[in-house]
């Protein structure tokens, strides 16, 4: 029999789950591959005869089964190896039973009597990462008790819902520190949230410096800083959304000091380099940044949203400071409640810092640097296989795992035919990218299960669709 639909708690949760399994699998058995095939109007239609109403007068006990299932099948599987268009992360299964938990116990970071230990939990996991980007990590650190180590001026950072709202922090906090006038300085490889931040904050019209390299070079930096009166905030990228790329990070930090910017960094990609014993020498630099921009639900394999926002001087999160009586009396403050109302331009917030914390306690740095190197590997390996097929055109090596590559000899308009055609039938899911003024196909490897077969799969898919 059916669990009431007004039951709550574990006991009434232990059956429902079978249930939504079961009807995860049956989806993805229907669907037969990483996206459902047909193309929009096909998926539109079959999600609508499958849900049916969705507010009936009467209920329907079966709902969640049949809702689940149409959902499953009707979605794009990152868990698939031919589902590598964009950071669509699959994430751990470790930190969706831990989302699962924090849906079930439901807190609300807006107040400390309504989140007592995600306050705290929160508070460990955010200096954690702080730590990452500003302190010096030890290595071959054992537990917990011997491997806290607080970086120079007690840096901090906030949880936010992905790499937008990460950027748009960091330039709130600019103008607040800076004024209303400071200016947006960042290369045409920065993402979009950056210049739509500043338009959202009324600051000046941004300045986009050209990357014809794919990077922002620190020399056109300087001359554009020399010709564009300040204050400015300089923004670089950590691993760029077309191909993967970062900025000169230890140069750009030079520039900015010598000119007097405040240093912004987006490493919401490139982020995850930091667990790498191997690979965190490529974000060098990093702790020179004013603000940091990191996202876990890319290289840090969580569901979304796990997003932070690292601050070096905590004073800067002083402007977020908001009273209202209900959540952060005075006196209840006074008295050592603690005031949650800051640390978020949200109110009412969910706890994604507990999937974070159970990954992180799960899978130690070791495990997390692991996975990086698993995907960045892989990436490599498909580059050297490209490069080898007389069929197919190698964008440039990898710097971290997405891959950029074309047909050889097909035109822009054949490539685009191809992606939409491998999307519409549902047989794989490539991005896209405009780099040196052609099209290139954009693999962007975040699963770890990703095995060279299966690039090798993916290339007879492109090369059997492009026409010749």
């Amino acid at each position: 029999m059916p669990t009431p639909p007004l039951a709550s708690g574990p006991d009434a949760l232990r059956p429902l789950l079978t249930e939504v399994l079961e009807a995860l699998g049956e989806g993805a058995r229907a669907r037969g591959g990483p996206l459902p095939g047909g193309g929009p109007e096909a998926v539109a239609e079959r999600l609508r005869a499958a849900v049916g109403d969705v507010l009936p007068q009467e209920g329907d006990p079966e709902a969640l089964r049949h809702v689940v299932r149409a959902l499953a099948e009707g979605s794009a599987d990152p868990a698939d190896p031919l589902c590598a268009a964009h950071l669509h992360c699959p994430p751990l299964a470790v930190a969706a039973a831990a989302d699962l938990a924090a849906s079930v116990l439901n807190p609300s970071l807006d107040s400390w009597d309504q989140a007592p230990a995600a306050s705290e939990l929160e508070l460990l996991v955010t200096r954690a990462l702080t730590n990452e980007v500003y302190g010096e990590p030890p290595r071959g650190a054992g537990n917990c008790a011997t491997s806290l180590h607080l970086p120079a001026a007690d840096s901090d950072a906030l949880v936010t819902t992905g790499g937008t709202e990460s950027n748009q922090l960091a330039l709130l906090l600019a103008r607040e520190s800076l004024g209303a006038g400071v200016r947006l300085i960042c290369g045409a490889n920065a993402h979009h949230s950056l210049p739509r931040a500043a338009w959202l904050f009324g600051l000046p019209d941004p300045v986009i410096v050209p990357t014809p390299t794919g990077t922002l070079d620190p020399t056109a930096l300087a001359e554009t800083l020399t010709r564009h009166q300040g204050p400015h905030l300089v923004a670089a990228t950590a691993g760029t959304t077309d191909a993967g790329l970062i900025d000169p990070l230890p140069e750009i930090a030079a520039v900015c000091d010598t000119h007097g910017a405040r240093f912004h960094i987006d490493a919401a990609y490139g982020g995850g380099l930091l667990f790498s014993e191997t690979r965190r020498h490529q974000l060098t630099g990093i702790s020179a940044a004013g603000t940091v921009t990191l996202d876990l639900h890319k290289l840090g394999w969580q569901p979304v949203a796990a997003g932070l926002l690292a601050v070096k001087a905590p004073q800067d999160l002083a402007a977020l400071h908001q009273r209202a009586d209900y959540l952060n009396a005075d006196d209840d403050t006074e008295a050592g409640l603690p005031d949650l109302l800051g640390r978020s331009l949200r109110t009412s917030r969910r706890p994604d810092v507990l999937k974070i914390a159970v990954t992180l306690k799960t899978l130690g740095r070791a495990g997390l640097g692991a996975l990086v190197d698993q995907v960045c590997d892989r990436a490599r390996e498909f580059a050297e296989l490209l490069d080898a097929h007389p069929r197919f055109e190698l964008y440039d090596r990898p710097t971290i795992s997405t891959v950029l590559f074309r047909p050889a000899h097909a035109t822009d308009d054949d490539i685009a035919a191809t992606r939409r055609h491998l999307l519409t039938t549902g047989r794989a899911v490539l991005g896209r990218a405009r780099m040196d003024g052609r099209l290139w196909l954009k693999a962007t490897l975040l699963n770890p299960h990703t095995r060279p077969d299966d690039l090798a799969a993916l290339l007879k898919l492109v090369e059997g669709t492009t026409p010749r």
